[in-house]
């Protein structure tokens, strides 16, 4: 079985696309796994286009990281993925499905793609965390000392995927490659988290760093930019409408009147290629910065 893949990405955030539309089939994490490991196909997120599955959607998405497991929603992949059906069908919007949900996109060009996230969940069994908290704007969460903690009292939220995000004055004076491992893993996270460190610069504007579950430290994550703007808000840090500056670039978040979270901008194309699948992964790459964008 041959299936045609993208490899592309979104500010930084690496991401390959492979098309199972007409393939009969799905990808398991070990096929994902693999994948990961070959420097053609080599990813932060995998997208699987699948056919649809319920009514008034355009395609399913699977989304895989890194170590094969299935993620519930990927926001710079899911821009790569509106680019790719728009570009192949003339139309601007489409709506996708996830896991986690329905997703609106509408693609007006390379550099200008907008998801509708969907709305974020704050209770603690949403999260899900593993015991209650009346109020996730700031549980009790610390790493270091109990007199000086190096972190404390992250904001956590579900959005699409599980969140925390420690708010510090410089993002860098941290080592989140060091204890990303560990808060990931923390057993107040029965589904691992993702791990941010965020710090506002001003009303509109957030500096984010992350380490993402299943991945580790990546340059972009759109759900976490997501689930930062919102905490900042909720916690009166921000307003509703922030640029989020992550190592790969700037997106930005309008946390609307709705509760819909609307995440804005780029994907890039960087090849494209054939991959057989069988007992040994057969990668072949066809054409290089070729899909017009």
């Amino acid at each position: 079985m041959t299936i045609p893949f993208v490899k592309m990405n979104g500010i930084g955030n690496e991401i390959t696309v492979v098309d199972l539309r007409g393939a009969g089939r799905r990808l398991d994490g070990e096929t994902a796994r693999r994948l990961a490991a070959d420097p053609r196909t080599a990813f932060d997120q995998l997208m699987a286009i699948e056919p649809p599955r319920s009514a008034g959607t355009d395609a399913f998405m699977t989304i895989f990281n890194t170590d094969g497991s299935v993620s519930g929603a990927c926001g710079n992949g899911t821009r790569c993925v509106a680019l790719v059906l728009a570009d192949e069908s003339g139309r601007p919007e489409h709506v996708l499905e996830t896991s986690a949900g329905r997703l609106a996109v509408r693609a007006e060009n390379a550099s200008r793609i907008t998801v509708d996230m969907g709305t974020p969940r704050f209770g603690w069994q949403e999260i899900p965390l593993a015991e209650p908290f009346a109020d996730t704007r700031a549980i009790e969460l610390q790493v270091g000392p109990i007199d000086a903690p190096i972190l404390h009292s992250p904001s956590v939220v579900n959005v699409g995927n599980p969140h925390a995000i420690f708010w510090v004055d410089d993002v860098e004076a941290i080592d989140l490659a060091r204890i990303g491992p560990m808060l990931e893993h923390h057993p107040l996270f029965p589904e691992r988290a993702n791990i941010s460190l965020a710090s506002v610069t001003c009303d509109h504007a957030l500096t984010l760093k992350v380490w993402e579950r299943g991945v580790g430290l990546t340059r972009a994550c759109g759900s976490a930019a997501c689930a930062a703007a919102v905490c900042a808000a909720r916690t009166g840090r921000t307003g509703r409408s922030v640029d989020v500056t992550l190592p790969g670039g700037v997106l930005s978040i309008e946390w609307r009147a709705d509760d819909h979270i609307l995440m804005t901008g780029p994907a890039e194309y960087e090849w494209s290629g054939t991959i057989a699948l069988g007992d040994e992964l057969a990668i072949t790459v066809a054409e290089q910065h070729a899909v017009p964008a």
